[in-house]
């Protein structure tokens, strides 16, 4: 095992301290409401967020009511490409504003229509509630290319950490439907609910993420334990992944998530799926697009390799 980037060990050093300055001792004990306060508080104004064309908040319809969602445009041009994006947060803390640095980032540097879903959040709703609502946001993109200047051939989603869960989901529940997902983009997902694992056991604690805290959002989402083994809750029990979309699979040296990540990539490869995956050394979870004091080439890395693995799937 190498060692951490000094610039993220700052990081989380900075982390750290707000944590204890918001009045608490990890991310999860306090319960739902303090983590969520305590994530949001992280999130620069959106006012310094990279500038963009345009931006558009909207509701559409979904399953159990309207669902809010956030339109990111590059450009006023047409027949882009798009990605329809899931944020992360382990299911419970996340929102479009927690996602928008991300999402104004990739679609200008993607060149394509970001669509951001405000999915319902566990433990309130918990599974399968988040799926229902990105997979119906999922459909609505393809049925109104027209209507967002996209071209309906190139659809891609993607998502980081619990998005990227649910990400994996959409693609496998598109595939059975019919649905031509052309791309899926997964950083860092969670993929099935192993915390035995040699990464969660190297990783469980000094990363930001924590081993307790993944139970901790696992116990929000999919209560049951046995239903964590349902294929669209942790995609390696899926009998088959014949069919599904090329994929760029991210993960971090010092991550509880790596070790998932890395072998949903080989079973997708085993499948005969066209997948990269790409480890980055000195890397923790949370890592693509930080913000940093001073410039990181893995993060900087990370995101010209997902441009670069976006175009090749979507472009040819």
């Amino acid at each position: 095992m190498g060692s951490l980037d000094p610039e993220i060990k700052k990081a989380i050093e900075v982390f750290e301290q707000k944590l204890q300055d918001f009045g608490l001792s990890d991310f999860h004990s306090g319960g739902v409401d303090p983590a969520r306060a305590f994530y949001r508080s992280l999130t620069p104004p959106i006012e310094n967020n990279p500038s963009i064309y345009r931006v558009e908040d909207r509701k559409i319809d979904g399953p159990d009511g309207e669902i809010p969602i956030r339109v990111y445009f590059p450009t006023e041009g047409t027949n882009l490409p798009a990605l329809v994006w899931f944020h992360g947060g382990g299911w419970v803390i996340g929102n479009l504003d927690t996602a928008d640095y991300n999402c104004r980032k990739m679609a200008n540097d993607y060149q394509c229509v970001v669509v951001s879903v405000d999915y319902r959040l566990a433990p309130e709703v918990p599974f399968p509630g988040a799926l229902d609502d990105c997979y119906a946001a999922t459909e609505w993109v393809f049925a109104h290319p027209g209507e967002i200047g996209i071209d309906v051939k190139k659809i891609a989603v993607g998502g980081d950490s619990a998005g990227g869960n649910l990400a994996s989901a959409v693609a496998l529940r598109s595939r059975d439907n019919g649905l031509a997902v052309g791309f899926q983009l997964l950083i860092y997902p969670v993929i099935e609910a192993d915390f035995d694992n040699s990464s969660y056991l190297e990783n469980a604690n000094g990363y930001l993420l924590t081993r307790d805290a993944m139970t901790f959002y696992w116990d929000c989402y999919v209560p049951d334990e046995d239903e964590r083994k349902n294929p669209f809750v942790s995609p390696l029990h899926a009998k088959s992944l014949s069919g599904l979309p090329p994929a760029f699979i991210i993960s971090a040296e010092f991550d509880p998530l790596q070790d998932e990540a890395e072998r949903y990539a080989r079973v997708l490869k085993a499948a005969g799926i066209d997948v990269e995956t790409k480890r980055y050394d000195g890397m923790i979870h949370g890592f693509f697009n930080m913000l940093t004091d001073e410039p990181v080439n893995e993060i900087v890395l990370a995101s010209k390799d997902s441009a670069n693995a976006f175009r090749r799937a979507l472009d040819g």
